[in-house]
């Protein structure tokens, strides 16, 4: 019995020294901890207030301008899309004025409008600042990639951009970034790789449209061979 008393004498002699040097702690550095804290409130104040005042809005405010942007791109009046007009602005001054507030597609919209209109290095800068999270969408932006660089006779690069594309996402789109990459690697001279390109789409996108016609590649390649 007295040993039991002795054991929870001890324990509440612990708890009383944690406690006493907490409160000592405390003593010795409340002025610390309190502006610590303070200076804590303010920046989550500010960035709530940042956020409510003046992300949102600014959010709202680029969507709006969006709008008038995607009905001209699906007009597929690209080069309006880009620039605008007198009274809305185009992707271009959105993505300049608005960055990312405008949502990560206005720089994939940029990106296939200056390529359609003619700009591939406008357009590769346009797309390097896409990040979206859509996987379809990411392999569409390197595949575009690709696409510019071959406009800008880079064959290297644009094989990287096609590989890139097939692999973010293996879906019936793959089959046009596979064929993307095949027609390329035999611009390069690198039959064997182009031929394991189409073999691919033959073994695994049977269903696709590429698919179709692969055989007349491959039969391209091994008769060369």
């Amino acid at each position: 019995m007295a040993k039991n008393q002795t054991e929870q004498e001890i324990r509440q002699q612990n708890v009383a020294e944690a406690v006493s040097k907490t409160e000592e702690f405390l003593n010795e550095h409340k002025n610390l901890i309190y502006w610590s804290v303070l200076c804590i409130l303010v920046i989550t104040l500010g960035v709530l207030a940042y956020v409510k005042f003046y992300l949102q809005p600014r959010r709202v405010e680029a969507q709006a301008e969006m709008f008038h942007a995607e009905q001209w791109f699906q007009s597929e009046d690209y080069a309006l899309a880009l620039e605008g007009d007198d009274n809305y602005l185009g992707f271009a001054d959105i993505a300049s004025k608005y960055g990312k507030a405008a949502g990560e597609s206005v720089y994939l919209y940029a990106g296939i409008c200056s390529l359609r209109t003619g700009a591939p290095e406008e357009a590769l800068k346009y797309l390097r600042k896409y990040s979206g999270k859509d996987k379809i969408l990411l392999a569409r932006a390197e595949a575009l990639k690709g696409d510019c660089c071959v406009e800008l006779e880079d064959y290297s690069a644009a094989l990287g951009h096609f590989e890139k594309a097939a692999k973010i996402s293996s879906n019936a789109f793959s089959a046009a970034y596979l064929l993307k990459a095949g027609v390329t690697a035999e611009k390069l001279g690198d039959n064997a790789k182009a031929l394991a390109f189409y073999k691919e789409i033959k073994d695994q996108y049977s269903e696709t449209f590429e698919a179709m016609e692969i055989d007349k590649y491959i039969a391209r390649i091994e008769i060369a061979e």
